[in-house]
């Protein structure tokens, strides 16, 4: 099933018509209502009537977060605040909060646009959907939640927190989808085991899982322990929040609205634009945004775009799953090292639970890696050559992807600190530059 066809099925040529013609009025827009982009504009030397094409878009600026925060809390908006119904904001965890708006057309497009994400991963009209969320300046809560209503699912606002009586409420309510961080995902179904509940007679078939990176190890975990179909989704709070891009139920890539966001990936360290198949950061830029259109906004996100046809029938670009951020990779000892590539060797590794955290510490000019991770339970027995044998093979497995060598610590089963929202992976402990 497919929510909007005529977009999301629309051919090469009548799409990159309609991106030309956002993109020219977009540019026009912020040019005249945003004094940020004037001046990034007339900087660079170009002005609007430049943009004549979609390769055009390369003589554009790039925005960067800090401009946001330096803009802090109105700065970037495009119409007056009366016309702002909503505003979101990022957590905010260094500096300003990045805050965005939006007017009452663009709360409408938002949720067309999770109406798509939500019909791609499978949720119908017949789905009662558990959305396990914050409901609060972060937009995952509020986003999926009117999208998931507009295709007429039966939505429970249950926010995060309290996971005893979120298992509860599946059982009771009849749960057929769950929406919430991968990592929370995996905390709740450790709750219900606890619970004695048997997550195989539960109603849950679907679940959607976004707003941080997870790998295809950490998918068929979820999936095997849950007894359902997980899907990815994509989103950024500077660009919409979930809504960006989804999963169809090929699981190979996901779909960007690409009439709404213009994609781009481009080399981190040059911000020359890479082509389809090429690794680097993702840029976006909003198509459709009345109160905060962002042009070339660089995400950190690491990916790759794929225009090969999708055997469900769309015809949008796709990305791949994020892999992780520029900003969060490592570099020890020379080697460019991203969190993600330790949980895919973690999660490939019986005996070890998918919970972990990675110490970065420095001693004299030498930076050293140590990899927490936990037992999982039938591990846990206190044999002292059995857990000495998993070092071992951790050890040459971590040494083998990452070229080279990290500690590791093994932990008792719930050691490491549950949270309801993003989980924190890595505690850098080397003294600042």
């Amino acid at each position: 099933m497919i929510w909007e066809p005529r977009y999301e099925c629309m051919s090469r040529e009548d799409m990159q018509a309609t991106q030309v013609e956002r993109l020219q009025t977009v540019v026009r827009e912020v040019y005249e209502k945003v004094p940020f982009y004037k001046m990034i504009f007339d900087k660079q030397g170009v002005k609007p009537r430049d943009v004549k094409s979609l390769e055009d878009i390369k003589r554009l600026p790039f925005t960067e977060k800090e401009a946001l925060m330096e803009n802090y809390p109105f700065g970037m908006f495009a119409v007056p605040l009366k016309e702002v119904v909503r505003v979101h904001a990022s957590s905010g965890t260094t500096g300003k909060q990045k805050v965005v708006g939006y007017t009452k057309r663009d709360i409408r497009t938002w949720s067309n646009l999770i109406a798509r994400i939500v019909t791609m991963a499978g949720v119908t009209d017949e789905d009662v959907a558990q959305i396990c969320f914050g409901y609060g300046l972060f937009t995952g809560g509020f986003g999926l939640h009117y999208g998931l209503e507009k295709v007429g699912a039966m939505v429970i606002p249950a926010s995060t927190g309290n996971t005893e009586k979120q298992i509860t409420m599946m059982q009771d309510f009849g749960t057929t989808a769950l929406i919430a961080t991968p990592s929370y995902a995996m905390y709740m179904v450790e709750v219900a085991e606890d619970m004695g509940v048997d997550t195989s007679k539960l109603k849950l078939r679907v679940g959607l899982f976004g707003a941080e990176p997870w790998t295809e190890n950490m998918r068929k975990e979820i999936e095997r322990r849950w007894n359902i179909k997980a899907a990815d989704n994509y989103g950024l709070t500077e660009l919409v929040g979930p809504g960006v891009a989804g999963e169809c139920e090929c699981c190979d890539g996901l779909h960007i609205n690409e009439d709404h966001f213009y994609p781009e990936v481009i080399d981190a360290k040059t911000g020359e634009t890479l082509g389809c198949g090429e690794v680097g950061e993702l840029v976006f830029t909003s198509l459709t945004r009345e109160a905060f259109p962002i042009i070339r906004y660089r995400t950190r996100d690491i990916s790759m775009l794929i225009d090969e046809p999708c055997a469900c029938g769309r015809t949008t670009v796709r990305m791949k799953k994020v892999t992780g951020r520029a900003d969060d990779m490592l570099i020890i000892r020379g080697v460019n090292i991203y969190p993600s590539q330790i949980e895919s060797v973690l999660m490939g590794t019986e005996g070890v639970a998918p919970h972990y955290q990675l110490i970065v510490t420095r001693k004299g000019y030498l930076d050293d890696l140590e990899v927490q991770v936990e037992l999982s339970g039938e591990k846990f027995t206190g044999k002292f050559k059995e857990l000495e044998e998993l070092e071992k093979n951790l050890k040459y497995k971590l040494n083998k992807v990452l070229m080279i060598s990290a500690k590791v610590k093994l932990l008792e089963p719930r050691s490491i600190e549950r949270t309801v929202g993003k989980a924190k992976r890595v505690i850098d402990l080397r003294p600042k530059e």
